[in-house]
């Protein structure tokens, strides 16, 4: 079958032709309809996160079961199926309480491995999805509802990153808040979920404004500002130039800010614009260190709270919204590439020219 691989020694996405796994009794044959792709990949690549290599890409998964091991009882063949991609040990006090991505066994497949010591789980299931057929433990298996497609089944786990940022904001009934990188896949799922929440209003921060603009109307009912960071005067990393534009429009300051920036000051910046007793949720692994000191922090009574992922009960929470018809995220679904065209789509991601928006992208085999 084909595979979009990464390699030793590379940072590129190679295509392969290799076998289709064989299953044990307690795993599952799945044949990718759809895969999502993200730049995060290579980037987990490049911090050497891959332990297994060479190693297929592609955490997010949907598709259809075309075979079961001898103890599977869950799904039958012909299922309609996605993959949750975290690897977990399903016993420690972060997995028994709604904190699974905190579990120091955390693996990832498709993606990197980041718990401590021995991850035999990740050592048979760091192939992904990005191939024609994907192997998985049968604990990992969500039914697809019917109303949802393979190709937005393939993104559920941003939504779902989306959703525990807006839950670990605590957001209230009538929230103001700022979104940064809003352009981005779990931006614009971020966006879309707003109504959800009960955000009032949005501020999103990004660099191109029609691309901001784009994603503005994904929030149904939301009132919404835009700053394009390429509109500020040159030097507004340095001079606070965000920090003013986010103070003039919301001088009461924000609720909360949810930041997807991976680096650069403009989470200090929009950190800055937050009122007392606001909420800074950063997923981006931005390693710039904050300007202000924790006095800052004391006296205005902030919480920062990092998150590097969705639970399964957020993906539940997702997929319940999906199903019901409550939320629809066909939108969502800007790009779609042949699986053996992934190289391609990745650089495409990387780069982001243009003003056309770009915000999730899925490989078909």
């Amino acid at each position: 079958m084909l595979a979009a691989r990464a390699h030793s020694g590379s940072l590129a996405v190679h295509l392969d032709e290799i076998d289709v796994p064989d299953l044990g009794p307690d795993e599952v044959l799945i044949k990718v309809v759809a895969a999502g792709i993200s730049p995060g990949m290579l980037r987990v690549l490049e911090m050497g996160r891959f332990s297994h290599l060479p190693s297929t890409l592609g955490p997010d998964g949907a598709g259809t079961v075309v075979a079961v091991g001898s103890m599977v009882d869950t799904v039958n063949e012909g299922d309609r199926v996605r993959i949750h991609p975290n690897l977990n040990c399903r016993n420690c006090v972060h997995c028994r309480s709604d904190r699974d991505m905190m579990c120091p066994r955390l693996a990832i497949m498709g993606h990197g491995a980041f718990g401590d010591g021995p991850l035999p789980l990740y050592a048979r299931y760091h192939d992904g999805a990005l191939a024609e057929y994907v192997r998985v433990p049968d604990w990992l298996i969500d039914p697809l509802p019917d109303r949802v497609s393979f190709e937005v089944g393939a993104k559920v786990n941003h939504l779902a990153t989306a959703a525990r940022a807006l839950t670990c904001a605590r957001i209230a009934p009538g929230a103001t808040v700022i979104l940064t990188a809003a352009t981005g896949s779990i931006g614009a799922a971020t966006v879309l979920l707003a109504n959800v929440f009960g955000i009032a209003r949005l501020v999103l921060v990004g660099r191109n404004r029609q691309r901001l603009a784009a994603v503005s109307a994904l929030g149904d009912g939301v009132a919404t500002d835009l700053i394009a960071t390429d509109e500020l005067p040159s030097g507004w990393g340095a001079d606070g130039a965000l920090s003013r534009a986010l103070k003039a429009l919301l001088p009461h300051g924000a609720d909360a800010v949810i930041d997807y920036t991976p680096s650069g000051p403009t989470v200090a910046q929009c950190a800055a614009a937050l009122s007392t007793g606001g909420c800074l949720v950063h997923l981006g692994s931005n390693a710039d260190p904050p300007p202000w000191p924790l006095s800052t922090v004391m006296m205005n009574c902030w919480t920062i709270v990092g998150i590097r992922g969705a639970t399964r009960n957020d993906s539940d929470y997702i997929l319940a919204l999906l199903g019901s018809g409550a939320v629809s995220a066909d939108t969502l679904i800007t790009h779609r590439y042949r699986l053996r065209d992934t190289p391609e789509a990745v650089r495409a991601l990387r780069e982001r020219r243009g003003d056309q928006p770009m915000w999730m992208v899925v490989a078909k085999p």
